[in-house]
């Protein structure tokens, strides 16, 4: 458990941090909004975003409300979570942006929802990597946390584009309507 009293190791709370949990709920609450109110289908690159955005929102959520651990602890702790959802939302605005598929509005129907999800996992890794940054006083220990972190995120954001299942094969006719899931395009 987290000492308060004990100064050197760091603030148990921090904007900071609190500022990543409020995106990663706005994150993980823009992706359910998407589905259960919009009626638009997740493919497979946007569950795995949608899981780390819940995933960073539950630890950082459970860390800050208990007060279990310092802020740049929490953070180092979520941020291979984060990373990793900005690595899939990469790789997936990059598939859009070649060509090879098209996915539906995001919300307000500005952009699209793959590069919301960019936008707000760049937002979320930026703030918890300042944060664990602001831990790198505690020596070599905060320095072990932000290369293991980096790392960690860099190694999941890998795995889960290259395990990601094969995309749906190209349509034969054109489409009724924009997108409600992300698809391959119609090319005549």
């Amino acid at each position: 458990m987290y000492d308060s009293n004990d100064p050197a190791k760091g603030s148990p709370v921090s904007l900071w941090t609190w500022a990543a949990f409020v995106v990663a709920l706005v994150t993980a609450g823009g992706s359910l909004t998407l589905t259960l109110v919009e009626n638009k289908v997740a493919c497979p690159l946007c569950f795995y975003q949608r899981s780390f955005a819940l995933g960073v929102a539950a630890l950082l959520g459970v860390g800050l409300l208990t007060r279990a651990a310092p802020a740049s602890s929490l953070a180092a702790l979520a941020l291979p979570l984060a990373l990793g959802g900005l690595g899939v939302a990469g790789f997936h605005v990059s598939l859009e942006e070649r060509g090879i598929l098209e996915c539906p509005a995001g919300l307000g129907e500005m952009m699209t929802a793959p590069k919301q999800s960019a936008a707000a996992f760049g937002v979320l890794s930026l703030l918890l990597l300042i944060e664990t940054l602001r831990g790198l006083s505690a020596g070599a220990a905060g320095v072990a946390r932000l290369v293991l972190g980096l790392l960690l995120g860099g190694g999941i954001a890998y795995a889960s584009t290259a395990a990601n299942p094969p995309l749906s094969p190209a349509a034969t006719k054109p489409y009724d309507g924009p997108p409600l899931t992300c698809r391959r395009p119609y090319t005549p």
